[in-house]
């Protein structure tokens, strides 16, 4: 059973489903020929030497120029104009989940990694505490399991919690391999601290700054890879897909270039979506700036199946900007980060009152799982009428606290603030989607060739609310889970076909409405973003109710159609694209998936509180399913903006 929801829709119902569901097996490519096996590509000139290296004689390129350099890799490629690039794998997104999955992909067929920015900047890269895993003796499977379980509010799929538990640990020694450097205690072993929700010490970790030291020996790993071409500012805008009888397949993405405002189609066999999170529906997240859902808004628009949206998890402490001496300048693009671990390593949360107020809420103070301290520390705001509260750690050794939170002791340094001897300004912020495209045990998709990994992924872990530092774990489990499934389809595939692009329309950048066109519609954007975040805050925030939840969709219907209205009074088409408008367009989506499933769960669970269902409910211990609806096609954010092709 599943609690349902049609796609764009809050009429409920519930129906027969299986969690993983049948049918998730590939399909064959159905149309192919040969074609001239070069590759034209934007690549730095450094990179291209080391991949030169590895080019086979004996083949024919039109010229190209220096930034367009001629490379034959193991597997035939055609690439006939810069408009169009032939992959055997796309990977969108260069966060923990794509880079390692295209290293493993890389040894079977070309993968181009498609990312929004700069390689680095992704979740990974801000993700401080840790990646949990079993590396103790005196820990086991069964424990992860049982804290994993509990801290998903028994939500989570018992299966899958099982499979990332158990593999979770050589994921940790791949990693290490690769040249991953992490924490060692005085005994030469790996230090392992421990966080929220956990019963045992089993988070690794590189100081507070763990994220940033995987992504570091991924992408140094990648760029020696041959086989592997990183394209670094193409923002994902749709999928394309065509339909094969019942079943929809993916056969690649368009992409927009923002430094050449120039669309980029990738036509491939596979395609892996990394793309991460949504936490931009809100406006106060420890998201970097490219978190707006495209990942989920692409996949709902391409007929996939989504679940569990309204599981939102809020992290208690993001640095709070208001209680610091010496307030930033100007505003950030997202919140920092104050790491789990800081209360993992006996951080104590205050009122501005100095009273310490855990111990009220829950038997496990400070150690409580997120929900429930993030739940806490809205309350105690609501109560006293205050913005902020206060952690402190103070109370530890200086070397200790230094030696193992020096990002977070220079950060708060910048504004005047000790934290070896004042307590540190908290509040909590949009973190992590426990939802997102629902996915199979090998990351496959009801979408035929379509795979997801990390937070786009809802894999059934996180249930109702993500055990901390399971993120991480659970994207390199399904990384290379999502691995062998991928090589059967594309082994499975006839050859790219050169002419497949010309199948679905092509897009257009909106250079023809003039600049000061343009200039008045990203203005428009710009603002109409903040209304619907702040919506999103006031209304389906970390406590919810019918009414806020009814609310926040009348406001962000009428906010979308006076956008829409806006956008096309002024000359926009349904076939322009814009990084802002694009990412507009997303949020929206996002947002009414996250509605829409937090007014269809009628108890509270998890991350998701309701004031008028308080308690939890045995009955309703269901995922939340947003199947497929073609028939609600009301606004552009839900439309797939090419037609299906026809072989």
């Amino acid at each position: 059973m599943a609690i349902s929801v049609a796609s764009g829709s809050r009429n409920l119902f519930l129906a027969e489903a299986i969690y993983k569901e049948p049918g998730f097996n590939q399909s064959s490519w159905v149309s192919g020929v040969t074609f001239n096996r070069c590759i034209q590509k934007d690549i730095s000139w450094s990179l291209w030497v080391s991949k030169l290296l590895h080019v086979q004689a004996n083949f024919q390129c039109p010229p190209v120029s220096r930034q367009q350099k001629p490379f034959r890799g193991i597997i035939a490629l055609c690439l006939r104009n810069n408009a169009t690039k032939y992959f055997d794998f796309a990977v969108i997104g260069s966060g923990v989940a794509g880079l390692r999955y295209a290293l493993e992909v890389a040894k079977h067929g070309t993968v181009a990694v498609i990312t929004k920015a700069e390689p680095h900047e992704s979740n990974t890269n801000y993700a401080q505490g840790g990646v949990s895993a079993v590396l103790c003796p005196s820990d086991s499977v069964e424990s992860h399991m049982q804290d994993t379980i509990i801290a998903g509010a028994y939500l989570c799929d018992e299966e899958i919690v099982r499979v990332v538990c158990t593999e979770g640990p050589d994921r940790i020694r791949e990693l290490i391999a690769m040249g991953a450097s992490f924490d060692h205690g005085e005994d030469g072993n790996l230090h392992l601290t421990r966080e929220g929700g956990h019963s045992h010490d089993r988070i690794v970790h590189a100081a507070d700054m763990t994220g940033r030291e995987i992504e570091r020996a991924l992408l140094q790993a990648v760029v020696k890879d041959p086989n592997i071409f990183m394209f670094e500012h193409h923002v994902a805008l749709d999928l394309l897909t065509s339909q094969d009888g019942s079943d929809t397949v993916c056969h690649g993405v368009d992409t927009l270039n923002t430094e050449t405002q120039e669309v980029v189609r990738f036509i491939s066999k596979v395609t892996l979506l990394a793309s991460g999170g949504a936490g931009h529906i809100y406006p106060m997240t420890t998201n970097p700036l490219v978190a707006t859902g495209d990942g989920v808004a692409m996949a709902h628009r391409a007929q996939a199946v989504i679940s569990n949206m309204e599981f939102v998890q809020f992290h208690p402490t993001a640095l709070a900007d208001e209680g610091l001496p010496r307030r930033p300048t100007k505003t950030r693009e997202n919140a920092f980060l104050i790491s789990e671990a800081v209360r993992g390593d006996g951080g104590i949360l205050y009122n501005l009152g100095m009273k310490r107020f855990m111990p009220f809420y829950d038997d496990r103070a400070e150690l409580a799982s997120r929900d429930v301290v993030a739940r806490s520390i809205d309350d105690q705001l609501k109560k006293r009428n205050e913005k902020y509260v206060l952690l402190d750690i103070s109370h530890k050794p200086r070397e200790k606290i230094l030696s193992h939170f020096p990002s977070i002791a220079s950060e708060c340094l910048k504004y005047g603030l000790n934290i070896t001897k004042q307590p540190i300004p908290v509040v909590p912020a949009a973190h992590y989607m426990c939802g997102g495209i629902r996915a199979g045990l090998e990351g496959e998709t009801n979408v035929k060739g379509l795979y997801v990994a990390g937070e786009v992924a809802c894999t059934g872990l996180h249930g109702a609310n993500r055990l901390a530092s399971n993120s991480l774990l659970e994207a390199l489990v399904f990384a290379r889970r999502a691995v062998q499934p991928s090589i059967d389809h594309r082994n499975s595939c006839s050859s790219l076909d050169c002419n497949a692009s010309n199948q679905w329309p092509r897009l257009a950048v909106s250079t023809p409405l003039g600049r000061e066109v343009i200039d008045k519609i990203m203005r428009m954007t710009g603002e109409i973003r903040k209304e619907l975040q702040t919506v999103m805050w006031n209304y389906v925030g970390i406590v919810r109710s019918t009414t806020t939840l009814t609310t926040a969709e009348q406001r962000i219907a009428v906010l979308e159609a006076k956008w829409e209205e806006y956008l096309f009074h002024h000359g926009w088409k349904p076939t322009m694209v814009g990084r802002g408008v694009c990412e507009m367009r997303n949020l929206f989506c996002c947002a009414k998936l996250v509605v829409s499933s937090a007014l269809s769960r009628t108890e509270s669970r998890g991350l998701h509180y309701t004031i008028d269902f308080p308690h939890l409910e045995e009955s309703k211990r269901l995922p939340t399913i947003i199947f497929p609806c073609s028939t609600v096609n009301s606004t552009w954010s839900s439309r797939q903006l090419h037609r299906q092709a026809t072989y």
